[in-house]
């Protein structure tokens, strides 16, 4: 029996859970063999209390990782139309017995299609998709298999890894049995400040709090480099060849960092296809600004016309990410570029209305950020 390294009952759930679907041979994947039979995958620390989405530290073998489980219902969005849509647990039901792999293929398409939009390369992204389907590389995918993949596709974070996975922001899929999937582990978390146990953080001022995480951060030419990375996971989830995403929580916490100081994405969950963002929350009934609001990052406005949210977030992506990065990447600059860079960031904070409407001025803002931070750490070790 697969075993984890704390005793409650209650957070091994997932084990139980996943490995009684797995022996009834409803679901399959790469890591169900080690989670249930061979005993080399390993639940650790329990990172959240929340029955719905746990998150763990494991290990599997040699390697470290993190272990991610949906457990009574997927992670949804708080608008009167949700994209990830609430369900009690995962039926497993999908495909059906009997579906061809070419018609699975379709499926995957148009599930696809759904979340992205029309983009050219989603053939591309659909073989994907049935490589991985194949857990055992046998050649064949299984029914099992086909169903566990399905599940795992109706997740954001897993859909992110798929479009982001020949980049270096994306923490890579080590494998999955049913809808509980191993990622890499990021060394290195949240992108600046420490944890403190809860009962320690009641007692502590905001502003100490702030003061505090700016204290333990890495010298400046690493979060210059870790800075660079978020500018470029901006870069790449803008108009990228699977339809642009949207950040809609860009906290510390959602950000980590490796040895190399290349940014990492910790938590894909608020990152969202633009397509299908847009599609739900025009959808959504409001009286103010603030009911059109997803995470903590993507707010539109209310069309008191119609009592309806607009499709547009007010803030693009490049100026919550340049927000996010202030206090971070200004504190210790040298001095040569400090005032530099304090006034390109506060013209990258000041842009407004979607990407699309100002793509030239949004291009042109991260090239300098991104020249002038290259220019001061290139000749560095640290680069």
């Amino acid at each position: 029996m697969a075993r984890a390294l704390f005793p409650w009952g209650f957070f091994r759930k997932p084990l139980y859970v996943q490995c009684d679907k797995y022996r009834k041979g409803v679901i399959d994947g790469s890591a169900c063999s080690s989670l249930c039979d061979k005993d080399t995958l390993y639940l650790g620390k329990c990172f959240t209390a929340k029955p719905n989405s746990q998150v763990y530290s494991g290990s599997w073998g040699d390697l470290e990782g993190v272990i991610k489980c949906q457990m009574e219902e997927a992670p949804h969005y708080d608008l009167g139309s949700e994209m990830e849509p609430r369900k009690e647990g995962v039926a497993f039901n999908k495909p059906t017995k009997g579906t061809s792999v070419e018609k699975f293929r379709d499926m995957i398409l148009s599930h696809l299609k759904a979340k992205v939009g029309d983009q050219a390369n989603l053939a591309e992204l659909a073989i994907q998709v049935l490589s991985i389907a194949d857990a055992n590389k046998d050649g064949h995918i299984s029914l099992p298999e086909a169903r566990s993949t399905w599940a795992l596709l109706q997740l954001n974070e897993f859909l992110l890894a798929l479009v982001l996975q020949d980049r270096e922001h994306m923490p890579k899929l080590l494998g999955f049995c049913g809808d509980l999937y191993v990622m890499e582990k990021v060394p290195h978390s949240p992108l600046y400040g420490i944890r403190l146990p809860w009962i320690i953080e009641l007692w502590i001022p905001t502003g100490l709090r702030r003061s505090m995480d700016l204290w333990f951060t890495p010298s400046w030419p690493h979060k210059a480099k870790i800075s660079i990375g978020l500018l470029e996971l901006v870069e790449d989830i803008f108009h990228g060849p699977f339809g642009s995403f949207l950040m809609c929580d860009v906290s510390a916490n959602t950000f980590g960092y490796n040895d190399r100081h290349d940014l990492k994405v910790m938590d894909a969950q608020y990152i969202v296809p633009e397509a299908i963002f847009q599609e739900n929350i025009r959808q959504q009934r409001c009286d103010v600004d603030e009911d059109c609001l997803y995470g903590m990052d993507c707010l539109t406005s209310c069309d008191l016309t119609k009592h309806r949210c607009t499709p547009e977030v007010a803030r693009p992506n490049l100026a919550k990410a340049c927000e996010a990065l202030k206090h971070y990447i200004l504190r210790g600059a040298p001095s040569d570029v400090s005032d530099e860079l304090e006034k390109q960031l506060y013209a990258c904070i000041a842009l407004k209305g979607s990407a699309e409407q100002m793509e030239i001025e949004h291009s042109l803002i991260l090239n300098n950020l991104k020249t002038l931070l290259w220019k001061k750490i290139s000749h560095t070790k640290d680069s």
